[in-house]
């Protein structure tokens, strides 16, 4: 799945979008792109707990096609 976060804009944002998608899944892959504000994540979980997590943090996400 891949998402876009508007609010994530460092390095720091980066790590805290991280910490919960781990928080979700422990086995997620995680791929950031910080400059394009993109967040590839690959894990057997919904999609739903990934935004609401991220939404809850402080990270509202859009998820991308």
């Amino acid at each position: 799945m891949k998402l876009h976060i508007d609010s994530m804009t460092c390095g720091g944002c980066a790590r805290s979008v991280t910490a919960t998608i781990k928080d979700v899944d422990p086995a997620a892959t995680v791929e950031i792109d910080v400059p394009a504000k993109r967040v590839q994540i690959q894990s057997s979980q919904p999609v739903e707990r990934f935004l609401t997590a991220l939404e809850e943090a402080g990270f509202p996400p859009q998820l991308q096609a």
